[in-house]
């Protein structure tokens, strides 16, 4: 399951930076918001996975 959320937050964040490249073109700069949401929350499961008190 950790690597499994990892993996989903570097997804997310590849996702993020896609979006905002195609800021000036495409006016995708409000999904860069969208992508943050499913990012915090993988980033919190790995967090909470990895971490020494894994729950």
């Amino acid at each position: 399951m950790p690597v499994a959320a990892s993996g989903l937050a570097l997804v997310m964040i590849g996702a993020a930076f896609t979006h905002g490249r195609r800021h000036g073109r495409r006016g995708e700069h409000r999904n860069v918001a969208v992508n943050v949401v499913p990012l915090i929350l993988a980033l919190f499961v790995a967090w909470g996975r990895f971490g020494p008190y894994a729950f």
